[in-house]
């Protein structure tokens, strides 16, 4: 009886560190991955390439436009930082990195409706509204 005890006890800490870990480690991720991603984007010039790509492409526009409307009081997230904590919880780190090196590498109008398909069917409606208005306040701040 005493062991079973101590086996459960063992077993309560083992689960509650593995939530503490995921937890933290998640938002941990999240700010080093937000943190050297808006830096490189910053040194390399590749925010002024995604607006001028976003002023080319009149449904990415139309697309980007809903976040400039919409009240991001009432949204699920209102900073970069938490939405790449969203992001990193439906979409495990492969997933994004093959997303980066695809959209690094340029994408055709098909390409980026698969991609926006996708992401869409991870997300729901209001995540979507949120991280449109975050990429729209990004692009023309």
């Amino acid at each position: 009886m005493k062991a079973l005890k101590v086996l459960i006890a063992v077993a309560v800490i083992v689960v509650g560190l593995g939530y503490a870990v995921y937890h933290f480690g998640t938002g941990f991720i999240a700010d080093e991955v937000m943190g050297k991603v808006a830096a490189e984007l910053d040194a390399s010039g590749e925010l002024d390439n995604v607006r001028q790509e976003v002023e080319r492409n009149p449904e990415l526009k139309a697309f980007l436009e809903e976040g400039k409307q919409a009240d991001t009081t009432k949204l699920p997230f209102q900073t970069k930082e938490q939405a790449t904590r969203v992001l990193l919880k439906k979409f495990d780190l492969s997933e994004l990195n093959e997303i980066q090196i695809q959209v690094r590498q340029g994408m055709s109008s098909e390409e980026q409706v698969a991609l926006f398909a996708k992401i869409e069917s991870k997300l729901t409606e209001e995540e979507m509204l949120a991280l449109k208005a975050i990429a729209y306040k990004e692009l023309f701040k």
